[in-house]
């Protein structure tokens, strides 16, 4: 059994419709270790430590999906690995025998790269709901060919999500190639993407590649993309729909073959309303959307991110937090995120007296900064801050889910459960 999984090229066991796995490829041993089989192993004990199967312990079960359905299921896990639990991205194939009964099943595992379900080396750590969706979405879109557009707050980790998109996909042993579009004029933003040749305007003294070419067969990250002013939108949709392109001062026209990501924290749907970013170009890069979730929406997540955060900023392992202090940490507001927790990590370390980061240790880091990090609500109304009346608050909340949503009315009806007549009469008053 174990020659006819190894024609897989992931990590691959056979199961049977009891759960009890059968064989096992090379590529899962080198992944997940070998299995004992003088005894019987259940995929479920195995791969999550549980005692039964995973829909009877409150998650999806790929392998009861696929009984019932008869077909091929797919779902996201977090696996146990020697590595920690990581996020593992399963699909569950049916074998039939000559009488059309289900009788084995195939599970295939993809790992989702730099995702994991705990404190550790892995960039992208999380557990909660909305986190696992998108994780989900990085590894169904990753082995494909589609355009991604990441969106999200700053400090949201979109690079992150595109170098795992990228490490997912064919392409990941050619170049990642990333542009920040921010602050760039018309000839620099034309000169780093296409490149110029010796000559070519001022300064130009030697003749330079550019990211397109350097990304050839492998990926373009185009982030913060909404700032690309309006005359390069026009070459840039040229370059996607064409391939080809041509070094500032050349005559020569190239061709490159690169899968694009871009990425924004403005409301792209917005910007073509108003003009300020092509229709066509929005488009064509938005044939697969991920929206980032704030940290605001998974503080659930809190403990596990800042134990991680921890770990990369003290190389050590001297330092960890009191309980105490990581339940202060999930009572704060991060107007920037992953990226304005580590700020006040890497505060705290300065201001610890000890290897101990306590609460008291994570007021003072506040003190340093109190115009960044806030209060959450909760704290708030603690202090006799004064909450807006109900109508104002409900426009804030309306205002916030078209943006999240790119101006979507009948995806944002539906979240609320009402009809989008009624959704266009609450934004109009």
């Amino acid at each position: 059994m174990g020659e006819i999984l190894d024609g897989f090229d992931c990590p691959a066991i056979l199961v049977s419709a009891e759960y009890e796995i059968l064989a096992t490829n090379r590529e899962y041993e080198d992944s997940f270790g070998a299995i004992d089989f003088q005894h019987t192993n259940r995929c479920y004990e195995i791969s999550h430590g549980y005692n039964k199967p995973c829909d009877q312990a409150g998650e999806d079960c790929p392998l009861g999906a696929a009984k019932a359905s008869g077909h091929k299921e797919r779902v996201l896990h977090i696996h146990q690995t020697p590595r920690g639990r990581e996020h593992v991205d399963v699909e569950m194939l049916p074998i039939h025998n000559r009488e059309g009964k289900l009788i084995y099943f195939v599970e295939l595992l993809h790992p989702v790269p730099l995702a994991s379900g705990v404190s550790s080396a892995m960039e992208m750590v999380g557990e909660s709901e909305i986190f696992q969706k998108m994780v989900s979405k990085i590894a169904r879109v990753g082995s494909s060919e589609a355009s991604v557009l990441l969106l999200g707050e700053s400090g949201t980790g979109k690079e992150l999500a595109a170098r795992a998109i990228h490490m997912a996909s064919a392409r990941k042993d050619k170049a990642l190639v990333s542009l920040e579009c921010a602050g760039l004029t018309d000839s620099l933003f034309e000169s780093e993407l296409f490149g110029h040749i010796k000559g070519a305007f001022t300064g130009a003294i030697n003749t330079k590649k550019g990211l397109v070419e350097l990304a050839n067969g492998g990926t373009l990250f185009l982030d913060e993309i909404g700032d690309i002013p309006l005359p390069m939108q026009v070459k840039l949709l040229r370059l996607i729909e064409t391939g080809t392109f041509r070094p500032l001062g050349s005559s020569e026209v190239r061709t490159s073959d690169f899968r694009l990501i871009c990425a924004t924290h403005k409301n792209l749907y917005e910007m073509v309303r108003t003009g300020e970013f092509r229709a066509d170009l929005y488009y064509r890069i938005n044939v697969f959307p991920i929206l980032l979730p704030s940290l605001a929406e998974r503080t659930a997540d809190i403990p596990l991110i800042a134990k991680s955060l921890l770990s990369k900023l003290d190389p050590t392992g001297d330092y960890h937090f009191t309980s105490k202090a990581t339940r202060k940490l999930q009572t704060l507001e991060y107007p920037g995120n992953i990226r304005e927790l580590r700020n006040l990590i890497s505060r705290a370390l300065v201001m610890a007296d000890t290897n101990v980061i306590d609460q008291q240790v994570i007021e003072l880091a506040l003190e340093d900064a109190p115009d960044r990090i806030t209060l959450s609500p909760i704290e708030r109304i603690d202090n006799g801050t004064q909450w807006v009346d109900l109508k104002t608050q409900e426009k804030r909340y309306l205002s916030e889910l078209m943006d999240a949503h790119q101006g979507s009315k009948e995806v944002v009806a539906k979240i609320l459960g009402i009809s989008t007549r009624s959704l266009y009469r609450k934004l109009e008053d």
